[in-house]
């Protein structure tokens, strides 16, 4: 099936961390996501350094600032992270700062077993600590959430003892396709003229 098809038509796409195709896959689906004319876009990270399950948002952010970033501004570090804690008061800064942009939310979830390692690309906000039943204000205009362990009981526990393994393998493609598609919009900008 092609994947702009599967995209422009509003439905989430998957994609696993295995696949050798990820981040071409991941960047053409998101830039399939992206209105006509992106300015700025924001990439808030959600999720915590005291857990490992949910450490794939700040994990992500902290390798995507490690980068040289030319059309993404990116909230959420392993040193200043976003959680539910923080998320109102970080959200509204971040609205103040960029008023027009394009944001896109990264989280992880919890899933069914054949599930764990795929992360799901999908339009509209994201719903954050859904996992952990906290009511906290949707996030972005598109999401990614990382399927790190397997649903159903416990999550809190579960979410402690997720393997950081697969965490920093995911946070690491979702940082090179977001990175490409960096690279890619900035090729997009028109070259200013220079009066010679």
């Amino acid at each position: 099936m092609n994947l702009k098809k599967r995209i422009s038509g509003k439905r989430e796409a998957r994609f696993h961390h295995e696949d050798v195709l990820f981040s071409q896959n991941m960047r053409q689906g998101l830039a399939a996501l992206l209105p006509y004319h992106t300015k700025e876009i924001v990439v808030v990270c959600i999720g915590t350094d005291r857990s490992t399950g949910d450490s794939l948002g700040p994990l992500t952010g902290t390798l995507l600032n490690e980068r040289t970033n030319k059309m993404l501004s990116v909230y959420g570090t392993l040193s200043d992270p976003i959680h539910a804690v923080n998320l109102e008061e970080k959200m509204e800064m971040i609205e103040a700062r960029h008023p027009d942009a394009f944001l896109i939310a990264i989280d992880a979830c919890l899933g069914r077993m054949d599930s764990i390692g795929s992360v799901i690309l999908s339009p509209g906000p994201l719903k954050p600590g859904a996992a952990l039943k906290k009511p906290l204000p949707d996030v972005g205009d598109i999401h990614l959430t990382g399927v790190v362990n397997i649903s159903g009981y416990m999550e809190f526990l579960v979410l402690q003892n997720t393997r950081l393994n697969i965490v920093m393998q995911m946070a690491r493609k979702i940082t090179e396709s977001l990175h490409h598609l960096d690279l890619e919009l900035a090729k997009q900008q028109p070259v200013p003229y220079r009066i010679k």
